[in-house]
């Protein structure tokens, strides 16, 4: 019998030992490989959401809300900016392209976005079925509302007031379904696209309603978006164009790369206590591990004594603790990355059906190596003093 075979045995030989170390340092090492995932996962949804968004220009209030609303559609928009202050944008010279978001009806909890053609372009989305919009009043599905609703094109849905599932329904106002996208892996998949003057003709068909309203030139005038997501002609528009959006008009300008790295950093707080607790995990395990193998040494000193008078070399002896080691973190190490990749994925699914951000499962970044490279240098220091006491056995005094 070889080395692995017989270390193998006796870790074994006392399985309540051997499981509850295994636990220790599987649950060290789940969580080291949840938290580079989850860093990895959101590092990559955030680019994949941000992807050819340079600023987002809306009404003044905190840019991070301004950055959530209208790039990830997570939060409340702090309020509408006139069309004609966006419009008056177009004509910037550093400008190369400005999308309009108008955001303030929902359906079943999924967000009806009107906005122009050019924002789906934005994400290389593609039609799986059906065509664009092309007249108010007709919409595009993102392929997960198209799954939970179970709406096909020609289909015919109404819109519900708010950006939640259980505001008033706009129902003398419906939408048709023109077309259905494909999956895309990004925001566009929970989202109900349209034309900018579908949101306007449906909260003008409310207010006509109201005594008093006020006539159509005056709507026109009124007409209100929610954001304007734009795209720089140049890199040097980044140093001016912000600042004067703050100080030359009504609105604001929010860089999505600088408030992004700000919420890293917020949630950076609550990431190091989770790296603090797998560390602590992993420095119980490897603990645990080298009691458990320095008890092996002072009971196993007669089996050592006879392995030696076999002729079993010192270093194949201290081996034998090494190999032990080696095989809880192999061990360990599997079932630690198994583990983490599935609570990536149940993560995942929790936020798919809250309709938050996108987090893909079976992702496997290259920082997870430092996975099993952990695990064995923990492997290796447990054993280190065991095994250099097994080296050590004095078969002589033993044997006497």
């Amino acid at each position: 019998m070889n080395s692995i075979v017989i270390s193998f045995r006796y870790l074994t030989a006392k399985p309540l030992a051997a499981w509850l170390n295994l636990l220790l340092l599987t649950l060290g090492l789940a969580t080291m490989s949840f938290l580079i995932l989850l860093g990895a996962q959101l590092d990559r949804a955030f680019e994949r959401e941000l992807k050819g968004i340079d600023v987002v220009v809306g009404a003044k209030g905190s840019p991070l809300q301004l950055i959530l609303a209208g790039v990830f559609h997570l939060d409340v928009p702090s309020g509408n900016v006139p069309l004609k202050a966006v419009e008056a944008l177009k004509t910037h010279a550093l400008l190369a392209k400005v999308i309009p978001i108008s955001l303030g009806d929902s359906f079943r909890g999924f967000r009806v976005v009107g906005t122009t053609q050019d924002y789906p372009a934005l994400y290389g989305a593609q039609l799986a079925q059906g065509q664009w919009w092309a007249a108010p009043m007709q919409a595009v599905l993102g392929a997960q509302v198209a799954t939970r609703s179970g709406l096909a094109v020609g289909g015919v849905f109404a819109g519900s007031h708010g950006l939640g599932d259980s505001g008033t329904a706009h129902a003398q106002t419906p939408y048709t379904v023109s077309g259905i996208l494909r999956p895309t892996g990004t925001v566009l998949d929970r989202l109900v696209l349209t034309a900018t003057e579908s949101v306007w003709e449906v909260h003008e068909h409310e207010a006509q309603a109201v005594p008093g309203a006020s006539s159509a030139a005056a709507k026109a005038d009124a007409h209100e978006l929610t954001l304007a997501l734009i795209q720089y002609k140049t890199p040097l528009a980044a140093v001016s164009f912000p600042r004067f959006v703050n100080t030359s008009t009504a609105m604001q300008a929010a860089v999505p790369a600088l408030e992004i790295t700000r919420l890293l950093h917020t949630l950076g707080l609550g990431l190091d206590v989770m790296r603090a607790l797998a560390g602590v995990l992993l420095l119980t395990a490897a603990l645990g591990v080298f009691i458990a193998l320095w008890n092996a040494v002072q009971e196993r000193r007669a089996d050592l004594a006879l392995l030696r008078l076999l002729g079993a070399p010192p270093a194949r002896i201290a081996g034998l603790l090494l190999c032990e080691s080696l095989w809880l973190a192999v061990a360990a190490t599997a079932l630690g990355l198994l583990l983490g990749q599935g609570l990536m994925a149940w993560l995942g699914h929790l936020l798919t059906l809250d309709a938050s951000v996108l987090l893909a499962a079976g992702l496997w970044p290259p920082a997870l190596g430092w996975v099993p490279l952990a695990a064995l240098v923990l492997a290796l220091l447990a054993a280190l003093l065991p095994a250099l006491g097994a080296y050590r056995v004095n078969v002589s005094e033993l044997l006497s």
